[in-house]
Order: structure tokens, then sequence, then C-alpha cells
């Protein structure tokens, strides 16, 4: 006779088998994500699928290593606002930072869009109090290009800030 704990175990193992056996039949295709500029090239059965990005290297690796800042130092401020024993001052001028943090970003996801809307470059915006630096990914090196990228950005602010503006291949 069959026991609900027999009955229980019966009804999950067939359903991780079932499971099991959708996730091994299902196209390879369908596993993979949509969130980036992907190109899958054709695949044969002797060799693995290729993936190539449209974004530069240094680009990624630089959006990388700024996000992984930003990502450490709000988890230590977050910290501070969980704390129990924290003063209600540290916690206040713990949220002021990450706010500034996050306006910090979309500044500079606006500046990147806007050099691409105007000169159609890829590029990298760091701000860092009032010094702004941009990599842009292009082959030619062109001076007029950064004067007026300097331009378009310094026209977003009331005050002069530094910024500098270097090409990456």
């Amino acid at each position: 006779m069959i026991n609900k704990r027999n009955l229980w175990f019966l009804t999950l193992f067939s359903l991780i088998l079932v499971l099991s056996v959708y996730y091994i039949t299902m196209p390879s295709e369908l596993l993979i994500s949509n969130d980036g500029d992907y190109n899958l090239e054709p695949v044969s059965s002797e060799s693995e699928p290729v993936v190539s990005t449209n974004e530069s290297s240094i680009l990624t690796a630089l959006r990388i290593e700024a996000e992984e800042k930003v990502s450490s130092e709000i988890e230590e401020l977050q910290a501070i606002l969980v704390n129990a024993d924290a003063t209600p001052e540290e916690k206040n001028n713990a949220y002021e930072k990450i706010k500034s943090i996050n306006n910090v970003r979309t500044e500079e996801e606006k500046l990147e869009k806007q050099i691409t809307d105007a000169y159609s470059l890829k590029s990298f915006v760091k701000i860092d109090g009032d010094q702004i630096r941009v990599v842009i990914e292009s082959d030619k090196h062109d001076s007029g290009i950064a004067n007026n990228i300097i331009r378009l950005i310094q026209k977003n602010y009331d005050n002069d800030k530094y910024i500098s503006v270097k090409f990456q291949v």
C-alpha cells in the first residue's frame, strides 16, 4: 500500500524527471539571452557556437570596473542604513551618498547618450567631482571631435569642469 510519503516522493520525482527531459530536449537557441547585441554563427556538429559582441572590450571593461566599484560602495552604505547601532545622522549621510551616486550614474548615462546621438560614437563617461573622463571608441584620433565633445559636455554645466577625452580602439 502507498502511504502519503511515498506518494509525495513519486510525484516530485516524476516532476523532476519530466523537467529534466524537457530541458535536455529544448533547442539551445532558447537558452541564449537576448539582452545584448549577440550574433550567433551557424553551428556545425563538431564546433562550439561562436558569440560575438558589437561593443569594444575596452569600453566593456571600463563599465564593469566602474559598476563593481559603485556596487561595493552602495553595499557598504546600505549596510550602514540597516545597522541598528548607526545613528540617524550616519544613516541620513549614507542615504544622501546613495542618492548622489545614483544621480551621477544617471548623469553619466545621459552624457553617453548625447555623445552617441551627436557623433554616432560609442563612449564611456566617468564623473568624479568636477572631473569628467570620456573614452571614445574610434580608430581616428581627431582633436576637432574631442573639442566638440568637450563643448557638448560643458554646455550641461554652469561651472567649469575638467573634461578629458581619450580615443581607444
